[in-house]
């Protein structure tokens, strides 16, 4: 009876260690950083910068945070920049965004806030400048186009562009505002196009003090580790090109003008490389998110 006994906490000692080949344990004394029997990730997993070699990040600074299932993110994910502010706060259903997303610029104020659905933004959505002030405010429909009304503003607060949409495409009256407030311009558009006939500009009845920031959003600009057919990105792209990341996976694709990308895709991958994002530009700013295809 007592050798049966021995041999069975041998078999559970045995099937345990199979189950858990690596793993940290947390303050609490909790298990982190488990990888399975099949060498996925499973269970609350810190990552630190020991984790990610060649970062910024210090041995033992915190980086992310969040749960894996199978190798899959999964809940609520944070990522931190390294002066230790927050960078995201993401929502994932197997591995992508899916839910709530507040994103910082790093002097810790918020750079965008929307919510993720089937891999795009759905409803509100918000962009804003580095000093806290809303750059954009939009609403995106199922489909992730823009719909309904649409506001642009000036670094400085003041509205710059109001309209409306339909599914992502300028729909009715646009009115454009100076800096200072005084009427620029306005424009009837339908289904995308404007009506020449309709196009009435303002000169500004006050003195206008001008941004440095350019109320159409972040800039496409080709890295220094991107590639191109093989060449290192510091080349000056013009033209239609693609370039890739180290992993040869694709991480812009359009048309470029001295390195910056006017009309096409950029694409956005995690520390694993699922892809997580795809914003398309136009005219060089960003206008909004392309699906993501499974």
């Amino acid at each position: 009876m007592k050798k049966t006994y021995l041999i069975l906490i041998f078999l559970v000692y045995q099937i345990s260690k199979g189950q858990s080949q690596s793993y940290e344990l947390g303050a609490k004394g909790d298990t982190l950083n488990l990888i399975d029997a099949l060498g996925k990730k499973q269970g609350k997993w810190i990552l630190k910068g020991k984790h990610k070699p060649g970062s910024c990040f210090s041995p033992e600074q915190k980086a992310e945070q969040g749960k894996y299932s199978d190798n899959r993110k999964i809940g609520k994910w944070l990522e931190y920049y390294c002066n230790g502010n927050m960078k995201n706060q993401l929502t994932f259903q197997n591995g992508r965004p899916d839910g709530y997303a507040i994103m910082y610029h790093e002097n810790g104020k918020i750079s965008e806030e929307g919510n993720w659905k089937n891999n795009r933004w759905t409803g509100p959505y918000k962009l804003y400048y580095e000093n806290g002030q809303a750059q954009h405010e939009f609403n995106f429909n199922a489909n992730g186009k823009r719909e309904g009304p649409v506001k642009y503003f000036y670094e400085n607060g003041q509205v710059a562009i109001e309209g409306s949409f339909i599914n992502g495409k300028e729909a009715g009256l646009i009115t454009e505002y100076h800096e200072n407030g005084d009427l620029k311009a306005t424009k009837t558009f339908n289904d995308g196009a404007v009506d020449v006939a309709s196009i009435k500009e303002f000169e500004p009845k006050k003195p206008i003090i001008k941004s440095v920031e350019n109320i159409e959003g972040p800039k496409a600009i080709v890295k220094s580790d991107e590639k191109v057919n093989g060449a290192k990105g510091q080349l000056v792209l013009n033209g239609q090109n693609i370039t890739y990341n180290k992993n040869k996976q694709i991480t812009k694709d359009g048309v470029f003008k001295d390195n910056r990308l006017m009309e096409g895709k950029s694409y956005i991958y995690d520390g694993d490389g699922i892809l997580q994002r795809i914003t398309v530009y136009k005219n060089g700013y960003y206008v909004g998110d392309a699906p993501i295809e499974n």
